[in-house]
């Protein structure tokens, strides 16, 4: 029997190591981790929040979950997968979570708005977890959330309609006229005024 691959070692490598790897609000401090670059794995989460490796969509909900938490988006603007001893470059095309539901509680600058992902992340948008909107390769809004270290989430398009339901008007940065959404106190320009 040949041996496996590399990438089907560094594969392995990461499962056993999201595997034992704890940490603080049950992730692993992969943020204080420094290990050694060791490449670039031919795994990528596309647009619609799924994940594949070597071409193949990767459909074992749990390794997903798993390696969800061993995730790192670093200054270079690359995504790794990081565990103590080993740090590989993966591709993300928009972000590596989706938002796909939306909650608000309150009301003005008292609402609270809280977001769940597809990987039961949940996260208020406020100011740890500001909320973006970008445009997107179609033209379209992109909106974010922030949900942890710097990795965020995609809001879908459901949620974001979601989203817009609880839209007032309001001012951006340069105090110019926008639709936007208030949590904890902070105001979130989400598109221009109707």
């Amino acid at each position: 029997m040949a041996p496996p691959a590399p990438d089907q070692n560094a594969m392995q490598s990461l499962i056993e190591a999201a595997e034992s790897a704890g940490g603080e609000g049950g992730y692993p401090p992969v943020e204080r981790w420094e290990p050694d670059y060791c490449g670039e794995m031919d795994m990528r989460i596309k647009r619609d929040g799924s994940w594949w490796h070597e071409g193949v969509r990767i459909g074992r909900e749990k390794l997903i979950r798993l390696f969800s938490r061993i995730l790192r988006k670093d200054e270079d603007g690359e995504t790794y997968l990081v565990t103590p001893v080993e740090k590989i470059r993966i591709k993300v095309e928009a972000a590596p979570f989706l938002a796909v539901r939306v909650d608000a509680a309150g009301e003005g600058r008292d609402q609270r708005v809280a977001f769940a992902t597809n990987m039961d992340d949940l996260v208020v948008a406020g100011a740890d977890h500001p909320l973006r909107v970008a445009i997107g390769p179609d033209g379209e809004p992109d909106p974010y959330i922030h949900v942890r270290g710097r990795l965020e989430a995609l809001i879908t398009r459901a949620a974001f309609y979601d989203l817009a339901e609880l839209a007032e008007e309001g001012r951006d940065e340069n105090g110019a006229p926008v639709m936007g959404v208030w949590s904890r106190g902070v105001f979130f320009p989400v598109g221009p005024r109707a």
